[in-house]
């Protein structure tokens, strides 16, 4: 069993892809063909946002949002304590101190109260100006933006969104008449948002690769010089220090036939997928000992995930001892059933940061960071395989 079945997919989708690749060839424009414009309108009409500049990996991508905002020493961005490690190390690359965050241990993202706390710290202690705030759609699903941008704008700070593990999850909002709801998908909802095309996010290609997406021409326009060494009018007319950062036209027309394929049944089937594992694992807690607690993912009325992973959390009531996690995984592999732990540590605890000052406490992080567990999760994953899991899930403890 594949953890995300990367395979399956291109066995479905194989005629499209090895056509879509065999035109690049072809053509032998292998660097910023055509492809990757239409892929970036492409992607822009999907989100819903005016710019979207395709870049080589989602971390240049979030260091491209960071230079276009102008974010150097000084400056204290807010990251979540709870998330991949490139999230705060641009942060740290551009001369700027990352300030750490708690979570909500319900959707593992970023807890508005804890923002508020930490902001007010930085600017009591008045050793840092306060300028932006990066909040991730961990595991698929949305952070909490409408309190995120209202402390932000309260405080006068940039809002960028990571939506590394986001694309395609969105919230439902009502409209002004109250009759129905928009839409608003990731990647709309910060200042700048970023995503990435790493293979096993949401929507993957082959290789590497990421984007920036805004509204503001004037970020777009600076995005898009620093992707390319910072160049002017033209490539050879440099006019800032940039970055080598483009999407190779291979992976653009990759991505195009994902995307189709995306939108069309991937994100109704993997939510679908999702839905069933809980409502298996819910199901099966009855059968495993009391002393042990499954907490299934928790999806706020009127959000959508995208499920970039499945992940549980397991626990031991305080004093009936603890739980052997790494037993556990062991466990399942023995029976063909592979899992994950994103992330066994928080940001804080990383060595990189040690020197790094902690404004506030994080306990959730680090409580979250001990009990989480991530099942095999994908579009293609069909129920037989979802029960097996569930099953050897429940009998492994």
């Amino acid at each position: 069993m594949e953890f995300r079945d990367l395979k399956k997919q291109y066995q479905v989708l194989k005629a499209d892809i090895d056509k879509a690749m065999v035109e690049v060839a072809s053509s032998a424009h292998f660097i910023m063909g055509a492809p990757v414009k239409e892929l970036e309108q492409q992607l822009a009409d999907y989100v819903g946002v005016k710019h979207c500049l395709a870049c080589a990996n989602g971390t240049d991508a979030l260091t491209l949002a960071l230079k276009a905002l102008g974010i150097g020493k000084g400056d204290a961005v807010f990251v979540p304590d709870f998330t991949f490690f490139s999230t705060a190390e641009v942060v740290s690359l551009e001369g700027a101190t990352p300030v750490f965050v708690d979570i909500d241990p319900r959707t593992f993202n970023m807890d508005a109260k804890s923002l508020e706390e930490a902001v007010r710290c930085v600017l009591d202690q008045m050793t840092l100006r306060p300028k932006a705030i990066i909040a991730v759609d961990l595991f698929g699903l949305p952070a909490n933006y409408d309190a995120i941008r209202e402390i932000a704008k309260k405080e006068g700070l940039f809002v960028i969104e990571d939506g590394a593990q986001g694309f395609g999850g969105y919230v439902r909002k009502p409209k002004v008449d109250g009759n129905g709801y928009d839409i608003q998908r990731a990647c709309s909802f910060g200042d700048i948002a970023t995503t990435s095309f790493f293979p096993a996010k949401p929507l993957g290609c082959y290789g590497d690769g990421g984007a920036v997406f805004t509204n503001n021409d004037q970020w777009a326009a600076l995005i898009d010089s620093y992707r390319v060494h910072g160049k002017g009018s033209y490539k050879y007319d440099n006019v800032r220090i940039g970055l080598n950062s483009r999407l190779d036209t291979l992976q653009a027309a990759i991505l195009q036939v994902k995307l189709k394929a995306f939108k069309e049944y991937e994100l109704t089937d993997v939510n679908k997928a999702a839905d069933y594992y809980t409502q298996l694992i819910n199901g099966m807690t009855k059968f495993i000992k009391k002393e042990i607690q499954i907490t299934t993912p928790y999806i706020p009325r009127n959000y959508t995930s995208s499920w970039a992973q499945y992940t549980i959390k397991l626990s031991v009531p305080s004093g009936n001892g603890t739980f052997n996690r790494e037993a556990l995984q062991a466990k399942l592999k023995a029976k063909g059933v592979p899992s994950m732990v994103y992330y066994p540590t928080p940001m804080s605890k990383q060595t990189a940061f040690k020197e790094v000052h902690q404004y506030v406490l994080t306990p959730n992080a680090q409580q979250i960071s001990d009990c989480v567990l991530s099942l095999p999760m994908h579009p293609y994953i069909t129920r037989e395989e979802i029960r097996f899991v569930a099953e050897s899930l429940i009998s492994s403890l």
